[in-house]
């Protein structure tokens, strides 16, 4: 699983060379989550990596996070960072269907896919309470609004989906 570790590395150098808030995870956290079927991961036939995503629950699975959503370079623009926004939907919907999906954000091309699935810009008080959630967005260079703003708001849009409506 060597790929882990890319996933890993393209993940970072997309954070760095975007200037935005992208929480880095680490090689075992990914691998745990692809385990125990967390995980949607795109390879070619001949078996290169080519993208990946991961679901989380929290406060007992009342919500689930639609997280970590990459695409190795050279098949960025080419309508697979949607179809794995697709199935990472429809995977957090089978595992858990009654859940809130929610999704934190800078980008415009995600904020699009998530709307198309349903999902609606919302404030920060109607996502999980969950401490361990919001310890993972140490990480990211935005953070720091994050902790002065109280954890009402920061410079990710937030957004969920509610199977209720």
């Amino acid at each position: 699983m060597s790929w882990i570790k890319e996933i890993c590395d393209v993940t970072l150098s997309s954070a760095l060379s975007r200037g935005t808030g992208i929480s880095g995870r680490s090689a075992e956290s990914l691998e745990a989550k692809m385990k125990n079927g967390e995980a949607i991961i795109a390879f070619t036939s001949d078996g290169k990596w080519a993208g990946f995503s991961f679901i989380s629950s929290w406060e007992n699975g009342k919500y689930v996070s639609n997280s970590g959503l990459i695409v190795a370079p050279e098949f960025r623009h080419t309508g697979l960072a949607k179809l794995i926004k697709r199935k990472i939907f429809e995977l957090s919907r089978q595992k858990y269907p009654e859940a809130s999906i929610f999704s934190l954000t800078t980008g415009l091309a995600v904020m699009k896919m998530n709307h198309e699935l349903g999902f609606e810009p919302v404030t920060y008080s109607e996502l999980t309470k969950d401490d361990v959630f919001w310890e993972s967005c140490k990480s990211c260079v935005n953070c720091p609004i994050l902790i002065n703003k109280e954890r009402k708001n920061c410079l990710c849009t937030a957004m969920l989906y509610d199977p209720k409506q």
